[in-house]
């Protein structure tokens, strides 16, 4: 096996609160994992490790947010990691039963332009609730892979950490979603003179933020 190979993979798990984060991120750490807090923060700092397929597998479980604002700690603690730290292959797992809130927090990460995966947990209480999604279309749409789940059984978390595995390798980065004609243009505009500014936030993320008014 060359070096590269060996090398350790690091996966964040980033969502909203009781999405199921913590229960895939004890699937997958097992005992081997340490809490604590996020330097200089109050804010717990969940960590674990696996091995898989000869690699060592870093886990970090982000605090559970709604969007990446700077209105809370937490939501300055994710979104500082995943633009400074750049982990391998984000992990975002959404409420399958209750995806179009969900997926507000999914689009602000694709603009994050990073290696990710979308794992839709909770399908069963989707389902008990008359819910339909359509896997290839939802994947179609976001650009990135989108893995059904159920976590409490332990349902797909293996075909998670798989494709999970597989997009860090690839280090294919995730593509921000359109917004139509109007709201491209602004972004364009404004993303142009961001580039002008060195900052450690890709250009056009940036660019959103202003245009939402959020200007930290």
């Amino acid at each position: 096996m060359s070096t590269a190979e060996k090398k350790s993979i690091t996966i964040a798990l980033a969502g909203n609160a009781n999405v199921g984060k913590s229960v895939i991120f004890n699937y997958l750490t097992g005992l081997h994992q340490h809490i604590g807090n996020w330097p200089g923060k109050t804010v717990e700092k969940a960590e674990g490790t696996l091995h898989f397929k000869g690699r060592t597998i870093d886990v970090l479980d982000l605090p559970g947010i709604y969007s990446l604002s700077a209105f809370s700690i937490e939501e300055r603690i994710s979104r500082e990691y995943i633009a400074t730290e750049k982990p391998d292959v984000v992990v975002n797992i959404v409420d399958a039963s209750a995806l179009e809130r969900n997926l507000f927090f999914t689009l602000q990460l694709l603009e994050l332009e990073t290696p990710m995966i979308v794992v839709l947990n909770q399908v069963d209480m989707a389902e008990a609730k008359g819910i339909t999604i359509h896997v290839p279309e939802l994947q179609k749409s976001l650009g990135i892979p989108v893995i059904p789940t159920i976590a409490t059984r332990g349902t797909g978390l293996d075909k998670l950490l798989n494709k999970a595995v597989k997009v860090a390798k690839s280090k294919k980065l995730a593509r921000p979603a359109r917004y139509g004609r109007e709201i491209e243009e602004k972004i364009r505009r404004v993303t142009k003179l961001v580039k002008k500014i060195p900052i450690q936030y890709p250009p056009r993320w940036v660019a959103v933020k202003l245009l939402e008014g959020d200007e930290e």
